[in-house]
């Protein structure tokens, strides 16, 4: 009894966490002010600098920071375990690859990790082994919006999903396409 309570971890299936990860450092939506905006008077036109002063100069100020790109993405699709959210890859500015997981939902599970895959999202629950994965580690949340750092050298040519695999049962909970 105790060895099927270990390995099945049936409590499993009433609990959740959730996360809220913000964009990787450097990543961003809201662009930098560049300059500050002279005063406007009441009638909306701009105020007039004091007596004896200048006009402020417009030097301009920092670049906004560079936004990440989406190389591929997709929306999970429920296998084993009803899974929803957004599954995307982003390439960051300083040349670092990230997988970015958004609104996600799915159930808790014994030993769950997230890989990249060379097979497509959905069908066969138990294929993703099968072929070509780059593993991104275990899976932090079973809610909210994440991100996995995907390693340097990694190859992404010929991936095709994003899996939240149970290592234990060799099953997976939900996949994503990874397409543009």
């Amino acid at each position: 009894m105790s060895v099927g309570l270990y390995l099945f971890q049936p409590w499993k299936l009433f609990t959740s966490s959730t996360l809220d990860e913000a964009l990787p450092a450097g990543v961003t939506s809201e662009l930098a002010p560049t300059s500050a905006a002279a005063p406007a008077t009441s009638s909306g036109a701009p105020a007039s600098p004091p007596p004896g002063s200048t006009a402020p100069s417009s030097v301009p100020g920092p670049p906004p920071p560079a936004q990440p790109s989406t190389l591929a993405g997709g929306d999970f699709v429920s296998q084993e375990h009803p899974t929803k959210g957004k599954a995307t890859v982003l390439s960051l500015a300083d040349g670092s690859r990230v997988l970015r997981l958004t609104g996600l939902a799915s159930s808790d599970g014994p030993d769950l990790h997230v890989w990249l895959t060379d097979q497509s999202a959905g069908g066969e629950w138990g294929k993703y082994d099968d072929g070509r994965q780059v593993k991104l580690g275990k899976l932090k949340a079973t809610h909210g919006n994440q991100n996995y750092a995907i390693p340097a050298g990694a190859d992404l040519k010929g991936l095709r999903s994003v899996v939240i695999w149970c290592d234990r049962f060799n099953v997976a909970f939900g996949s994503a396409p990874l397409t543009l």
